[in-house]
């Protein structure tokens, strides 16, 4: 079983609240936009640490993380695009690779809104962890944590960080 923190859409924040947020976890995956390559160094220092780049990212982000990423995990299969979108509302090439791809898991960023959907459809689970940054559409600011343990989600936590705008 590992615990995992899924993170996105940081905008170069880094704050001891992300760093208490994440203790105990033995991976940090984020869905994109990093910003400032320094405020993830913590989590590639600490943790085993997956993740993709977002629209916002320069080459050395680029240089670290890939467009998408298909893994696997205790026994579940994961994809994770920034920009992809959710359940009924997929974009083209994010629905070509869940068809292709067959994911339990596919994990988003981009919108700052925090989503936990199950797709019926094509039976997997949609994560969208909302942004922990200080800046953009998001109200409060939020990291999603579980578990994943023999092929699947345990234990699915929000984590509330305070407002967009404050520490």
């Amino acid at each position: 079983m590992k615990e995992i923190a899924l993170i996105s859409d940081n905008h170069s924040y880094f704050g001891d609240d992300i760093k208490d947020a994440v203790a105990g976890c033995d991976e940090v995956w984020h869905a994109g936009d990093v910003g400032d390559i320094k405020s993830i160094e913590y989590f590639l220092n600490n943790f085993e640490c997956r993740g993709v780049y977002g629209n916002i990212d320069d080459r050395l982000v680029r240089d670290i993380f890939p467009e998408t990423l298909f893994f696997e995990c205790e026994g579940l299969h994961i994809y994770m695009k920034h920009i992809g979108g959710y359940p009924g509302r997929y974009n083209t090439k994010a629905l070509q690779d869940i068809k292709s791809f067959s994911p339990d898991l596919f994990i988003s960023g981009h919108s700052h809104i925090l989503k936990v959907m199950r797709d019926e459809k094509l039976d997997l689970i949609h994560l969208n962890p909302g942004s922990y940054g200080l800046h953009g559409f998001h109200q409060v600011r939020t990291i999603l944590k579980f578990s994943v343990d023999q092929g699947k989600i345990k234990n699915v936590r929000i984590v509330e960080l305070g407002l967009r705008g404050k520490q």
